[in-house]
This record gives C-alpha cells, structure tokens and sequence, in this order.
C-alpha cells in the first residue's frame, strides 16, 4: 500500500499522517479490547480479578511487572526531561532503575508471601484489620490517583502532538477518552486482562525503544562521546548540559530540592501498590524470583536505552523555547525523535515511526492506567468494602461488584485532577507519586516486616502521618501554584519551597510510626510477628493470610 497521499501536514509544521496514526491507534486499542473480553470470560472468583488466579509463569509475571513499572513517565517523561535539562533528567532514569532493586530487596518477595491480595493483607495479618485496613485503602486509592495524573496528561500531549492540536480542551477531551477506556478494561477484564495487556504492551515498547536506540546510535556511528558532544551543543547549553544544576539550580533550596526527588525516586517503588500486588499473581515463591529475574533484564535494559532517547532528542531535535518538545514539557520528545530517526517531518519513513511508536506510548499509557485503577478499586473493595464497612461478610459477588464501581469512581475522580496538570512534565508527577508512596506506606510496610514491637497504632499513625504530610506539602508547593507552570495560575499560596516534599514527608512517616507504637497501648502484635517471619520468608499458607 502506498501510505505517501496519506501523509497530511499539519499546523506550524507539526509531524502527521493522520489515517496512519488514527489506524494505528484504533489497532492498538481494539487488540487491548479483545484481549480484556477475552479474559473476563475466564474470570469465575476474586482470585481470577484481583490476582488473575495465580496462575501466571515467572516469565508471564516479569514481562508484566516491568509493563507496568515502564510508564508513560519513563518513555515520555524521562527522555524529555533529559532533552531539555541533561544531566539532571538523567537522575530520574537513574532513579527509577535503582528504585527497583531496593523494592525487590526489601518488600517484593516477602510481600507477596504474606498477603492474598492487596498491600493491607500484609499489615492486617498482625493488626486490627478495621483501622488498619482503611488506613492502607486510603493510601492506596491517593498514590493511585497521583500516577494515574501523569499518565492521562502524557496521553493528551501524545494524542494533541499528533493530531496537531494545542487546544487544552481538546487533550483534556483526550483524557476523558483514556480514563473511559481504562474503566472498561478494569470492570471488564479484572488482573487476568490488565496482566495480559501489560504483557503485550511490554512487548511493543521494548521493540520500539530498542529500534529508536539503534537509529539514533546509527547516526553517531555508535559512538557515546559524539552523541553526547552533539547534544550539549545543540541544547544551546554548552558543557553545563552534561552537569548538575540546569533544572534544580545551584543555590542551597535547589539542592535540597534535587536531593529531595532523588530520594523520593529510591524509596518510592517500594511503596507503590500496584507494582506491590503483581507478585500476588503467580502461584508461589519460585515464580515470584523468576519473574523479578526478568523484570531485572526488562527494565535495567529499558532505562539504560532512556539515555540515548533523551541525549538523542537533545542532539536532533529543537528543543529550544517556543519548540514543540519546550511547549509539551519534553512529553513528546520521544515520539518526534522516532519522527527524526525515521527520515524527518513529511518523510513515509518518519510518519511511520512516529505513528508506531505514538501507538505503543499509547498502549503504555493505557495499560498502567488499567493498572493503577484496578489496584485502587480493588483495595476500596476488598479492604474498606469487605473487611471494613460491610457488616457481615459480603459474598464474592457483591465485592467484586463494588469493585468495578469503584473504578468507575476512581477514574472519574482522576480525569477531573488531570484536565489542570497538563503543564506539568509526567515524569516529575510520577515523581510526587513515588514521594507519597514512600511516606505513606512503606514505613509501615518495613517496620511490620522487621520490628516486633509495630502494633496497629504504629501503622495508623505512619500510613496518615506520612500521607498528609506528603499531601499537604505538594499543595502549599510550587507545583500547584506560584509559578506560570504550576496547576493553578493566578494565585501563590506556596509556602513550601521545594518541587517535592520527600526529604520532609518520609522521615515523619517513619517518625510518625515510631510514635504511634510507643505512645499506643496495644501488644497484641507482637504475637503474631514470628508466624508472619515464617511466612513471609517461605509463603507457607499465604492463601489464607487474612482469614483469621
């Protein structure tokens, strides 16, 4: 077929081949739909739509947890802040990499062990399931939200890039679009669909990344020093481009600010649910290993080639004010350096690498969406719905009912907070994500796993503690107002200096949980903590983990 009378130039000399990236598009969401109807038909128990009924390989498992860990904010959001700040973009490949082997040594494994379904199971088997539980579900369902923000902006940039539009109500159009979609597939098609479409969607983005990575290697003959040399000059920036200081600064509320995220990036995955409740999907401890074994390769792989994309989009593309990649925030570095590689704007060759791997950023997004949201919705129904506000227990029926009507809610509420993010660059607001998820939840994650004295009121005070502190803090911040970027413009209630709060929130959530086990009464605890050891070090008896 000949795709040169489709190729449609767009505005301001935009990249586009509508038909083909609207087709491309509409294939990529008809497969994620047939693959989520396909797996509701095989969804019988709560087991088959929260865990997929464990019966997933460690393979299966792997491909999907690093699905679902590369993100929209990793494709989109890391190359472009490295396009348009050098070496401190850099810091969030390096981030998000080195956040991944502190999760898998401190939570992943013994996580699963001692749960059945959610990240409340692990707390709940040792405390007062009512308090606790609600404190979890409510963490849970808040980090959700925030990760979900990025991913519905970086699907209006994507989306608005393509189409040639920059009209915010057009990409806030797009977001609904995307929030509907991911609805679907959570009610529809539960962890067994999500699983699969994750899967599938690692898959394609590790074939497009590693493709763009090639090019863009090819052009510099494969030589790191020119590539780098190429994209410090052309920034504009010189030899700063390759050092600390072009994002954050170089004054003292600048480095803390730095030193602030990149604590916030280590400590961050550990916390987060929705990777947390993947380990729950295969049938035992030998999987789990096996599927971290591959979401290493995956994923060490996938943030190394990170580097070539950015440095590459910096080395070939206009980044300077007034560009395409400076107007999205650098979320659509990525797809217009697939555009250069591939024979430039007009080229066939460039509109269809663009539009192919336009389609994957959109799979991406579309699955970590589905994610995120059947992560919050089943945490609301099986933890507050089952064991917290129902007073006998529910069938399974009904749960998981309540379920798919959280979704719906979650979603809603997501849409509504991403239409005013769209300023912001999604890497950085998955890095507010990563900075509430180590505040809230994984203090009292590692203190129920390796402190026998933690009891209930410990966990409540740390999960809160750290969770409103967090909160708190990004909302009297200069992300959500002060500055011409900030989610509210026109107004400056910023009392808090710094981008993210990490470097304040985490250590009170760790304090807040010290406290609250000294200062509460309740011992009961500490009963339970060796058969918890045992069985997070083994799984013996993780299915029924909760049934006490």
């Amino acid at each position: 077929m000949n795709f040169v009378p489709l190729l449609i130039p767009l505005a301001d000399g935009e990249p586009g081949n509508r038909v083909l990236t609207i087709s491309l598009f509409s294939a990529v969401v008809a497969v994620t739909l047939y693959i989520t109807w396909w797996a509701s038909r095989q969804n019988k128990t709560a087991a088959d739509y929260y865990a997929g009924g464990r019966n997933f390989s460690g393979a299966q498992n792997g491909l999907a947890v690093a699905g679902d860990y590369m993100s929209a904010a990793s494709f989109l959001g890391i190359s472009g802040q490295i396009a348009l700040y050098g070496y401190d973009g850099f810091l969030y490949s390096i981030g998000f990499l080195v956040a991944w082997l502190v999760a898998l040594l401190l939570v992943a494994e013994l996580l699963r062990n001692s749960g059945r379904f959610t990240m409340a199971d692990q707390l709940a088997f040792r405390m007062k399931q009512r308090p606790v539980r609600t404190a979890a579900a409510s963490s849970t369902i808040v980090v959700s939200i925030f990760y979900l923000l990025a991913q519905m902006v970086g699907a209006g940039s994507l989306v608005g890039l393509l189409l040639g539009v920059k009209s915010e109500g057009v990409k806030a159009a797009v977001i609904v679009l995307v929030g509907a979609l991911m609805i679907v597939y959570v009610t529809i098609g539960g962890m067994k669909g999500t699983t699969w479409v994750q899967i599938v969607k690692a898959v394609l983005l590790m074939t497009g990344t590693v493709l763009i990575t090639f090019l863009v290697l090819l052009k510099f003959h494969f030589n790191i020093s020119d590539l780098l040399g190429a994209a410090a000059s052309k920034s504009g920036k010189g030899e700063s481009f390759l050092q600390p200081g072009l994002l954050y600064g170089k004054d003292l509320v600048g480095q803390i600010d730095f030193l602030s995220l990149g604590l916030a990036l280590v400590l961050g995955t550990a916390g987060l649910p929705h990777i947390l409740i993947r380990f729950y999907t295969v049938p035992d401890s030998r999987s789990a290993r096996r599927s971290v074994q591959w979401a290493i390769g995956l994923i060490g792989a996938f943030y190394l080639m990170t580097l070539a994309l950015g440095f590459g989009a910096a080395a070939l593309l206009n980044t300077a004010k007034g560009s395409p990649v400076a107007e999205s925030k650098g979320n659509v570095a990525s797809p217009l350096l697939a555009e250069s590689v591939g024979g430039g704007a007009g080229s066939v060759g460039g509109s269809i690498l663009l539009a192919l791997i336009a389609a994957v950023a959109f799979a991406t997004i579309l699955a970590v969406v589905a994610g995120l949201t059947l992560t919050s919705a089943s945490s609301f129904a099986h933890d507050l719905y089952a064991n917290v506000i129902a007073k006998t227990k529910p069938s399974e029926k009904s749960e998981l009912r309540v379920a798919r009507f959280a979704a719906i809610g979650i979603g809603a509420v997501a849409i509504a907070l991403a239409i005013p993010a769209q300023k912001l660059n999604i890497a950085f607001l998955v890095a507010l994500a990563f900075a509430v998820a180590a505040s809230a939840n994984l203090p009292s994650l590692l203190f129920n796993l390796f402190w026998k004295r933690f009891n209930t009121s410990g966990a409540v005070w740390s999960i809160y503690g750290g969770l409103i502190s967090a909160v708190v803090l990004v909302a009297f911040s200069p992300v959500v107002s002060g500055k011409p970027t900030s989610m509210i413009t026109g107004a400056d209630f910023a009392w808090f200096p710094l981008s993210n709060p990490g470097i304040v929130s985490i250590p009170l959530g760790f304090l807040f949980g010290v406290l609250g086990t000294y200062l509460g009464k309740d011992k009961s605890s500490e009963g339970r903590y060796t058969e918890l050891s045992v069985r997070a070090l083994t799984g013996a008896g993780a299915e029924g983990a909760t049934k006490h």
